[in-house]
């Protein structure tokens, strides 16, 4: 069997992938949930599900740690918007992300800390920074990291320090020692949620976070850290130098991981450009499969460019490869396939880097050996299980369209007619659409923004 290589950002080639120990320990960063999701975070984490179950295949065990964001300037925003507490709105979108997840067929990750419940960690590796020299505060309570004062930063992204001068300016209020130096704790402003710390209230930046929520459930270096291309410079760059400089141990990541952005009318698909797609949106259309072919159709440090006819195109060939998976053969003598070619020429593909468009058309061409066979009659059973079990390491379900295709539009139906009802006073039918839905096992939640509705279980 071929080895498995993956692209790593810092050493900008192909390299021969092997854990440090006896499981692979793998970061993914995750959604700062002020917002729908949508699928841009999709393409994201159907690419590292598709890293995690491959890797699963060859025997490797994962470690599997995917953070939320879940204290952040936009969270604060959008709380102080609606009049709600940050932690509710970050939590309404939190279990609205797990539940597309879960649609999506994605493995859930060992476990999902939250910036929040961190803050321990985060206190004691700041003050660690700031006793050692790599940090400092400021009058006002504020503490940043000394970017100077690590002689390899920009390793990974291959900016210079001094060329992020250019262009660079302190924001008001701030009193940096440099202009590249980076926040590791903000001082609290008036309204917005602080934590106790040695410099007062406060709460982290961004990039603290996800150094203090890797260190503490994967240790001092990680096998795998994952996320798009755009966390490259500043987030992922800030992140090994703040990691590297606590614990003295280097490297902090043997291999980085970057997908590719997805675009909309050539624009990178982003909540802040308001040019999105959610993920509930597509899955209600289209469903869990069609999404994931139409992602791991392109390699996956390549742009992917949203299209409709791409989806539908991934509709169809989801449902070509689920009839020949599950159809019944013939009763005639064996099909004159080989599974094991199939198996071979599969990872093969996904040995180079992934390339999971290579993976793909070896289940094709397995899926018209099978259909070909059944229609002469033959028994295909043998060839439609390994078609089922490397569709699976792609994360596809290969169910029947139904249930979960339509059913989000018939809750929407509903939950708009239950509003109907409720305008005309009509409340004891508007409850009871209520009482059904949840006795389906659907939760109805009323917010500012309208009526939302999520799968519970």
């Amino acid at each position: 069997m071929s080895s498995l290589r993956l692209y790593n950002t810092m050493s900008r080639r192909a390299e021969e992938f092997a854990p440090a120990g006896d499981e692979v320990k793998m970061y993914v960063c995750g959604i700062t949930p002020y917002d729908h999701s949508h699928i841009g975070h999709a393409m994201s984490y159907i690419i590292f599900d598709v890293l995690r179950r491959y890797l699963e295949f060859r025997g490797f065990k994962v470690r599997h740690v995917q953070n939320y964001t879940d204290i952040d300037d936009r969270i604060i925003m959008r709380a102080n918007a609606l009049g709600r507490p940050f932690d509710e709105v970050a939590e309404e979108y939190i279990q609205e992300y797990a539940e597309e997840m879960r649609e999506l067929n994605i493995t859930p990750a060992t476990i999902y800390p939250r910036a929040t419940h961190e803050m321990p960690t985060i206190i004691e590796m700041v003050q660690a920074l700031v006793e050692k020299g790599y940090a400092y505060r400021t009058e006002e309570g504020d503490v940043y990291f000394r970017v100077r004062k690590d002689p390899a930063y920009g390793k990974l992204s291959g900016r210079e320090v001094d060329s992020l001068m250019v262009g660079a300016r302190v924001e008001p209020g701030e009193r940096k020692q440099d202009p590249a130096d980076f926040a590791l704790w903000k001082a609290a402003k008036p309204g917005e949620p602080a934590w106790d710390s040695p410099w007062g209230p406060g709460r982290p930046g961004w990039h603290i976070e996800c150094s203090a929520m890797s260190y503490r459930y994967l240790g001092a270096t990680l096998d795998i850290h994952g996320g798009g291309q755009d966390l490259i410079f500043p987030h992922h760059e800030n992140e090994i130098a703040q990691s590297e400089a606590y614990t003295g141990v280097k490297p902090f990541v043997r291999y980085w991981l970057h997908n590719g952005w997805l675009t909309l009318d050539e624009e990178k698909m982003s909540k802040s450009l308001g040019n999105i797609i959610t993920i509930r949106e597509a899955l209600d259309k289209y469903g869990a499969d069609a999404i994931r072919i139409f992602v791991l159709t392109a390699h996956y440090r390549a742009p992917l460019t949203y299209a409709e006819e791409s989806l539908e195109g991934g509709k169809r060939a989801a449902e070509r490869l689920r009839l020949a998976a599950t159809l019944g053969g013939g009763e005639g003598p064996p099909a004159d396939i080989d599974p094991e070619a199939s198996r071979r020429r599969f990872v093969e593909a996904m040995d180079d880097d992934l390339n999971t468009a290579g993976a793909l058309a070896t289940l094709f061409d397995l899926a018209r050996e099978v259909n070909r066979a059944r229609d002469e009659g033959r028994a295909t059973e043998p060839a439609q299980a390994t078609l089922r079990q490397l569709a699976g390491v792609l994360g596809l379900t290969l169910r029947e369209p139904g249930t979960d295709e339509g059913a989000g539009r018939f809750i929407d139906l509903l939950a708009e007619l239950r509003n109907e009802l409720r305008s005309r006073k009509i409340f004891d039918v508007a409850d009871s659409i209520r009482s059904r839905l949840e006795e389906l096992g659907v939760s109805l939640e009323d917010t500012p923004d309208g009526t939302r509705w999520r799968r519970r279980g």
